[in-house]
């Protein structure tokens, strides 16, 4: 059975008129999964287009590590 982890997403957002750096953690199975992920929010919460998300970096975290308090307390073993 495979085990929930943690993912730190960082990137940047390219939309006309608005350029920014994002950090995201998100819980996943695999780093796929966590960009497909954060995909999903930044497209939701945020009117963001796949083609103007650039991803730099998806790295696993410890839950110590993150600061997102859902997160926290749902990976707490």
């Amino acid at each position: 059975m495979s085990t929930v982890k943690i993912f730190r997403v960082k990137g940047r957002i390219l939309k006309p008129g608005y350029k920014t750096v994002f950090s995201k953690d998100v819980r996943a199975l695999k780093p796929e999964d966590a960009i497909e992920k954060v995909y999903m929010l930044l497209g939701g919460q945020h009117h963001v287009k796949r083609f103007q998300l650039k991803i730099d970096s998806v790295k696993e975290i410890l839950y110590e590590d993150t600061k997102d308090h859902i997160i926290r307390a749902l990976s707490r073993e």
